[in-house]
């Protein structure tokens, strides 16, 4: 007897019905700001088959073609078109986008558009694709004699510039600087960057993307040498360096002097004030979320710090174990060969109707070698300190707040003015908030009881009901 043995192997079956269409997890990916020649991060997006069986998608490409500023990577290959691409039944593909803009020679944004296609069943799917390019001034490695920067386009430093000594650079308000990784702005002369409450100054890192907004340690930060004359910051945003502003040196001598006034320094890796022996005036001045010190200021020097919020709730990349703000006239450097002590006289430390507050259980730090004068005042402040800390020298300590929970509107999302619930609400010295009459948001401090500590008023806003 013969027998017979058949073998059948059947493949899925494709859907072939026009009605079958892809799905996708958006319909329009968008690109933030991206500059001119340099590329930008990477964002997806999800092809879907919401089918019950596999569907054969018979192209998959980038509608501008290989002259697209666009780039795609289709299910892991390297391609602006593949063809048959198979998805399972309720299963899904990746596909990754990048872009590089070609500049144009135009100061405003340009919007970047491109669609990627799909072509399934005979029918015809897209989704879109947006950013918004951005010309600028590349600066590299270079020496900077007396010029002005203006708000016509961003200045990209794509590597460390030096303003040479003697030298003075302007900034005009509205200017943005933008650094890439590892650059810096190096002071050897003066800096005077004067922005508006309308048309602030900003620097911070060249990734521009939501993403990066908090991201701390994306460039070096602003150092100033020491100097004999004085470099001004006001209506000014430092954000995400590893040191926000450096005053002074160890390896030079004699101080540098800045004035700060309307200053924001936010999401340092380091430190966001980092001075060296040297002379700082700081007024309405934010510095939050360090990894180490919110300010620092070491080996003496000559400090004064009015209507100042120093707030640090760091923690998102590691663990802090430094006080936010700590203050010496001493300082120990070891190398593997050499120990050297440097000392110098605090001759003034003076923090006015100001915040230091923060996550930590001490937010200040003290350190006086015995050797030099060790000089601070805090006046009308509210602090957080050790428990074991007297504060009953009232000619260190005047009308202390201590250790009382600040209650900002929403640390989280940076939010550092008072809530309706403030200690901090109404209690300031009035002479020390006529020096500084309008607080950062540029309101009045003068127009009710009393001034609120701290960089901020209190912001009434009515409640839905109210409305």
């Amino acid at each position: 007897m013969t027998g017979f043995m058949f073998f059948s192997c059947e493949k899925d079956n494709f859907i072939t019905s026009g009605n079958a269409k892809l799905a996708f997890s958006l319909d329009t990916l968008q690109f933030d700001t991206i500059f001119t020649t340099i590329g930008s991060t990477t964002q997806s997006f999800r092809v879907i088959n919401p089918n019950n069986q596999s569907i054969l998608v018979s192209k998959i490409k980038l509608a501008g073609g290989d002259h697209s500023s666009y780039r795609l990577n289709i299910d892991g290959e390297m391609s602006n078109e593949i063809s048959d691409v198979e998805i399972a039944a309720h299963d899904s593909i990746y596909i990754f986008v990048e872009l590089t803009i070609d500049p144009n020679g135009v100061n405003q944004p340009m919007v970047v558009m491109d669609s990627v296609l799909f072509q399934t069943n005979g029918n015809t799917q897209d989704v879109n694709l947006m950013a918004w390019g951005q010309d600028f001034v590349p600066l590299n490695r270079e020496v900077v004699n007396t010029t002005t920067w203006t708000a016509d386009k961003p200045y990209l430093l794509v590597d460390t510039i030096f303003v040479d000594s003697l030298q003075t650079l302007t900034i005009e308000p509205g200017t943005k600087i933008y650094f890439h990784k590892r650059a810096a702005l190096l002071v050897g002369g003066t800096i005077i960057a004067k922005g508006t409450p309308e048309q602030p100054i900003i620097f911070q890192g060249d990734r521009l993307e939501d993403l990066y907004d908090d991201v701390p340690a994306q460039w070096g930060g602003i150092l100033i040498f020491p100097n004999i004359t004085e470099s001004v910051f006001e209506n000014v945003e430092i954000k995400n360096a590893q040191i926000g502003l450096q005053v002074g040196t160890i390896e030079y001598s004699g101080p540098a002097y800045v004035r700060l006034n309307n200053v924001k320094i936010e999401h340092m890796g380091v430190a966001g004030i980092f001075a060296i022996k040297s002379s700082i005036i700081a007024t309405n001045t934010l510095i939050s979320d360090c990894g180490y010190y919110c300010v620092a200021l070491l080996v003496g020097g000559y400090y004064d710090f009015t209507h100042c919020t120093v707030a640090n709730y760091w923690g998102t990349v590691s663990n802090r174990q430094t006080p936010s703000v700590f203050m010496s006239n001493f300082l120990r450097v070891e190398t593997d060969s050499v120990i050297y002590n440097f000392r110098g006289d605090l001759i003034k430390a003076d923090w006015k109707n100001s915040i230091i507050y923060g996550n930590m259980d001490t937010e200040v730090g003290l350190l006086d070698s015995m050797g030099g004068e060790f000089n601070f005042n805090f006046d009308h402040c509210l602090v957080k300190l050790a428990n074991t800390v007297d504060v009953s020298n009232t000619s260190r300590y005047n009308e202390l707040i201590k250790n009382a929970e600040v209650l900002f509107t929403n640390t989280e999302k940076y939010n550092y003015v008072p809530d309706s619930l403030s200690p901090i609400r109404n209690i300031g010295d009035p002479i020390f908030a006529k020096e500084v009459p309008y607080d950062l948001n540029n309101i009045s401090r003068l127009s009710d009881t009393g001034p609120d500590l701290g960089a901020y008023e209190y912001i009434y806003v009515p409640k839905k009901e109210e409305k």
